[in-house]
């Protein structure tokens, strides 16, 4: 069971702001972009307060994460609805990806009653999950989205992680401990993408 599940129901929500745009000449590689842009302002404003310890500002996380949530949706219905897929957008939609999810992870990393090891962990094994997820397509089982920690479900674990940090200061055992969980999740989801993208027929 994953968030990912719910997708459709937000898709459903913002069609006809994906049509409104679509009118206007916006492009999926053009939305792709900006929110990978503002990914990465949105991750170093805050690697920068919270290294200030002002630790209010991992509130930017769900605010982004959320909003993000929704651009991904928008590019994607852009080039599936409205014709606009491309080798250029599949790179790009994989590529931000991964590089926007570091981003919005890494402030964790200057949270001083966090251990990094796990936040970095996070990062990695987020980054070969994706990979993996793509493999399945490459070898012909379609993008694997298997497993309880995807994108959207990190990104529901992350601003929880960050709130807690707000909320909850100096909890280093529990922050760390639910961190372990997470790395664990996504042990369990990388080896679901490897295991389902070999079945013949997945």
């Amino acid at each position: 069971m994953s968030i990912y599940a719910l997708k459709p129901a937000f898709q459903g929500v913002l069609r006809p702001l994906v049509n409104a745009l679509a009118l206007r000449g916006v492009t999926a590689n053009q939305v792709t972009l900006l929110a990978c842009a503002i990914s990465l302002l949105v991750g170093m404003a805050v690697c920068v307060a919270v290294a200030l310890e002002q630790t209010v500002w991992l509130w930017a996380l769900p605010v982004w994460f959320f909003l993000r949530m929704a651009f991904n949706a928008i590019d994607g219905m852009l080039a599936r609805e409205h014709y606009q897929q491309s080798a250029l957008g599949g790179y790009l939609n994989e590529l931000t990806d991964v590089i926007s999810d570091s981003a919005m992870y890494l402030p964790l990393v200057f949270v001083g009653w966090i251990n990094p090891w796990p936040v970095w962990a996070l990062i990695v094994l987020a980054i070969v999950s994706e990979l993996a997820g793509v493999l399945g397509q490459v070898h012909g089982n379609g993008r694997r989205y298997d497993g309880p920690m995807g994108k959207s479900d990190r990104a529901v674990a992350v601003s929880l992680l960050a709130l807690l940090v707000i909320y909850l200061p100096g909890q280093g055992l529990l922050l760390n401990g639910l961190l372990v969980l997470v790395v664990a999740l996504l042990l369990w989801t990388l080896y679901r993408r490897v295991a389902n993208g070999l079945k013949p027929g997945a």
